[in-house]
């Protein structure tokens, strides 16, 4: 209990301290600008909620039809997770797995199918934190450059998966 009591005490220290430093009285600064130059700047696409959301329903139905129990993964260009969905029914690790898979494709802008084969000759790949060199993932993109990622897990066989995950990019592109 006296741990808890000093955790308290320091934590109440903490914010005094912050709160003293935040005073009106203390000197203000203006926020640093880019700059007029657009070359400081870049510029980058990103697949909307609602775009990763009818890719992530497109892709459950298409596993659904088949019977199979998938879980959906929508990634962002930065890896970031937008949308997941778990199909009833679909097994507990799916859903970590659909997840990495996306990621996978996004980071190398190609399917997962594809880059598991590049293991032979880069081993290392595998080691990569986040990844998942298994089929199941397929990139979005947009004028050539990835914007997002779809990754599915669950079904049988990652032929299967990324079967699915691409059904979701056509229906990006209806």
């Amino acid at each position: 209990m006296a741990a808890v009591g000093g955790l308290a005490a320091a934590g109440v220290a903490t914010f005094g301290a912050v709160s003293a430093t935040a005073s009106p009285s203390a000197p203000q600064t203006a926020p640093v600008k880019a700059g007029a130059d657009e070359g400081n700047l870049t510029r980058t696409r990103h697949l909307s909620v609602d775009a990763a959301t009818k890719a992530a329903r497109a892709t459950l139905e298409a596993a659904e039809k088949e019977s199979q129990k998938v879980s959906v993964a929508v990634v962002d260009r930065n890896g970031n997770t937008l949308v997941t969905l778990r199909g009833d029914g679909a097994g507990l690790q799916s859903y970590e797995s659909a997840v990495k898979k996306g990621y996978t494709a996004v980071s190398w802008n190609a399917p997962t199918s594809e880059l598991a084969k590049r293991l032979e000759k880069a081993p290392t790949l595998k080691d990569i934190p986040g990844t998942l060199f298994l089929a199941g993932g397929t990139p979005v993109a947009a004028k050539g450059a990835p914007v997002a990622g779809i990754g599915v897990a669950g079904a049988p066989s990652g032929d299967l998966d990324e079967k699915f995950a691409q059904a979701g990019v056509r229906a990006l592109n209806k």
